[in-house]
């Protein structure tokens, strides 16, 4: 998407295209459980034979692969659900692919979930620890409304720019590296 995006000069102001452009990779679990799942049925109605193909497999081993590669990790979480497990499940995927990595060192979980229910997304990350995926020395629930926080803590750490001093770090070609890797072992 983002390719076409640049190509066809669309788009420079979105989280796409500038993921793209940066090399940032895009996952989106559970996928066909959102209106854009819906965009898709009705463009392969429209268009046989030429479908978009989504790989949940492959979104969650190539996620993995960078927790690996980066080893020390942490997590912020908007709301909870399925994108939330998904990404705290890299390290219990990454100890299945045999890799010897930490827990997430950091996470914070912004909700109005609460735990009354047993929900994924009321979770809380104490109990992502006892599966082993988020240490409790540096995780914060915060109990609030993503729409109305979300723009607070990025206007904070956008303005106190200690981003600027960060290597850019382009997940995208290393996981196409992986890929090349993978083929040439066959």
């Amino acid at each position: 998407m983002g390719k076409w995006l640049e190509k066809n000069k669309k788009g420079k102001d979105s989280i796409v295209y500038n993921a793209y452009k940066y090399g940032v990779p895009v996952f989106v679990p559970a996928f066909s459980d959102c209106s854009a799942g819906f965009g898709f049925v009705a463009h392969q109605t429209q268009h046989p034979g030429k479908h978009v193909s989504i790989d949940s497999a492959k979104d969650f081993l190539e996620l993995t692969k960078i927790k690996i590669k980066a080893n020390e990790t942490g997590l912020m979480m908007w709301s909870g659900g399925v994108p939330k497990n998904f990404a705290q499940d890299t390290v219990v995927a990454a100890e299945i692919l045999g890799a010897d990595i930490p827990m997430h060192k950091y996470a914070v979980q912004i909700t109005v979930a609460d735990v009354r229910d047993g929900a994924l997304s009321g979770s809380t990350l104490k109990e992502a620890s006892s599966w082993g995926k988020v240490s409790t020395a540096l995780e914060q629930m915060v109990y609030g409304e993503c729409t109305t926080l979300i723009p607070l803590i990025i206007g904070y750490g956008y303005h106190k720019g200690a981003w600027k001093k960060r290597k850019a770090t382009n997940y995208v070609k290393f996981l196409q590296d992986e890929d090349k890797k993978a083929k040439k072992a066959k």
